[in-house]
C-alpha cells in the first residue's frame, strides 16, 4: 500500500517525523516530495542529532530508498546544494539516491527580490517560491530540462532577465545583479547536483510506475497543509502550491494504484506567519506550548502561534483530503496542562469574513501530569491522555493510527 503524509492543519504538524518513521520499513522504495519548495522545514531526530530537511524528501536517511523529488517542487540550486553539503558532512555518501525531475522549475535571483518586496502581506518566507510558481503557471517558468546545455540556459536566462528587470523597476525594486552572473553562479551549482553519482534528473512519472509495477510501495510527503493549499486553504494566506491530495497528482504525474491518505496533526495547534486562527493563545499556556513544543520554524526560525487543537480544521482536512486516519504528534507537550481544551464548533469557514465572525465552541477535557515521552505503547499511557486521544478520533471521525511522544524518531506508539 502507498501512503501519503498530508498536514490537517497549517503546517509545522511533525510531518517529517511521521515520513521517516513509515520509511523504515522494507516494503518502502520511495519517498517522493510533490510540491513547494525550501520554504518547507520538515526535522528528522536520530539519537539526539537533528536533521532538517528542506528540499530533500525525509526519507533520504535510509541509504537502501530513493527520494524523489517531483515536478510541483521549485528548485533553488544553490539551497538544495547546500542542503546535500550539510547531509554529506554529517553522513558522507551514505544516503538514499536522490531522483528529481527534469520538469522542476527553478528558484531565480528576480524571484527573490520580487517576494521581498511584494510578500510581506502575507508572511511569506522571502524565499522566491510564489514568484517561481507564478512564473510556472505564467508560462514563463526556466525548468531543469532548460539546463541540459549552457547555450540554452544562457539564452532563457537572458531573456527573462530582461522581463523582470522592467517589473522590478515598474515595483521600486533593483535586481542587483548581472545576466553573466547568475548564468555562471547558477551553471556551477547545477554542475554539482549533475555530477553527483547519488542524484539523477529525469523522468519521475516513469520511474515511479516502473516502481509500483516491481512491486515496490511509496510513501508521498506533503509540504505545508491543508489549510495553506492555494486553493483550500485560508486565502490569501496560504502558500503557492497545492498541499492537499490533488498536488500528488499534478505534482509528479504519477497516479498510486493504491493509496492511504493520513494526516498529520499536533496535539495542539500551531501557525506561521498572517492569518486567521481562531483558537489561539495569547496567554501563559500559548507561552507553555511554544517553549515545550519548540515552536519555531525549522526554514525561518519565526515563533509560531500556538492555540488549542481545533477538529473543525482536521475534519476540514478530512473532506478535501479523503483521509483515512491520522498521526498525532507533540501529545508529550500537553504534559502538565490542566485542563485542556479542543475546539469542537462551528464548522470551519475558509471565508475569511465568516471566519474572523465566528466564535469557538470549546470541550474541555482533564489534563495529566505523568511524563508520557518514553511511552511505547498506548495501554500504558495514563487515563486522561488516552480519552484524549479516544475523543479525537470520536470528533474526527478517523482512527489515530501513530502518536509521536517526543522528537526522537523511536518516540512513536503504534499500537494505538
Amino acid at each position: 500500500m502507498n501512503t501519503a503524509i498530508i498536514g490537517s492543519q497549517w503546517g509545522d504538524e511533525g510531518k517529517g517525523k511521521i515520513v521517516d518513521y513509515l520509511a523504515r520499513s522494507k516494503k518502502i522504495q520511495a519517498v517522493v516530495r510533490y510540491q513547494g519548495g525550501n520554504n518547507a522545514g520538515h526535522t528528522v531526530v536520530v539519537r539526539g542529532e537533528k536533521h532538517a530537511f528542506h528540499l530533500i524528501p525525509s526519507g533520504v536517511l535510509y541509504p537502501e530508498k530513493t527520494c524523489v523529488i517531483g515536478n510541483g517542487v521549485v528548485i533553488d540550486p544553490e539551497v538544495l546544494n547546500m542542503e546535500i553539503d550539510r547531509l554529506e558532512s554529517r553522513v558522507g555518501k551514505n544516503h538514499a539516491k536522490i531522483l528529481i525531475s527534469e520538469k522542476c522549475n527553478l528558484i531565480m535571483p528576480w524571484h527573490k527580490v520580487i517576494d521581498s518586496i511584494s510578500g510581506g502581506k502575507v508572511g511569506t518566507t522571502g524565499r522566491g517560491i510564489g514568484p517561481c510558481y507564478s512564473d510556472f503557471v505564467g508560462r514563463r517558468g526556466i525548468r531543469l530540462m532548460d539546463t541540459n546545455d549552457k547555450k540554452t540556459f544562457s539564452s532563457r536566462v537572458k531573456e527573462e532577465v530582461k522581463w523582470n528587470q522592467k517589473l522590478i523597476k515598474l515595483m521600486g525594486g533593483k535586481l542587483g545583479i548581472s545576466e553573466a552572473k547568475i548564468v555562471e553562479s547558477y551553471w556551477q551549482w547545477l554542475k554539482k547536483i549533475k555530477t553527483n553519482k547519488l542524484i539523477m534528473v529525469g523522468d519521475v512519472s516513469e520511474w515511479l510506475e516502473r516502481t509500483e509495477k516491481a512491486g515496490g510501495e511509496i510513501v508521498f510527503e506533503g509540504a505545508q497543509a491543508t489549510l495553506l493549499d492555494v486553493n483550500h486553504g485560508t486565502y490569501p494566506y496560504v502558500t503557492s502550491s497545492n498541499c492537499t491530495i490533488g498536488g500528488l497528482y499534478t505534482g509528479t504525474g504519477f497516479r498510486p494504484k493504491k493509496l492511504k491518505a493520513i494526516g498529520v496533526a499536533k496535539a495542539y495547534t500551531t501557525r506561521v506567519g498572517a492569518g486567521p486562527f481562531p483558537t489561539e493563545l495569547f496567554n501563559k499556556v500559548g507561552e507553555k506550548l511554544r517553549k515545550v513544543g519548540h515552536e519555531y520554524g525549522t526554514t525561518t526560525g519565526r515563533p509560531r502561534r500556538c492555540g488549542w487543537l481545533d477538529t473543525t480544521i482536521i475534519n476540514y482536512a478530512k473532506l478535501i483530503n479523503g483521509l483515512d486516519g491520522l498521526a498525532m504528534t507533540k501529545l508529550d507537550v500537553l504534559t502538565g496542562i490542566n485542563p485542556l481544551k479542543i475546539k469542537v464548533g462551528p464548522k470551519l469557514e475558509t471565508d475569511l469574513v465568516k471566519l474572523k465572525q465566528s466564535k469557538a465552541i470549546y470541550e474541555s477535557l482533564a489534563g495529566w501530569q505523568e511524563d508520557i515521552s518514553k511511552v511505547r505503547k498506548f495501554n500504558d499511557l495514563p487515563g486522561a491522555a488516552k480519552a484524549y486521544i479516544k475523543r479525537v478520533e470520536k470528533l474526527t471521525g478517523l482512527p489515530v493510527e501513530l502518536i509521536g511522544v517526543g522528537p526522537e524518531r523511536a518516540q512513536i506508539i503504534k499500537d494505538v
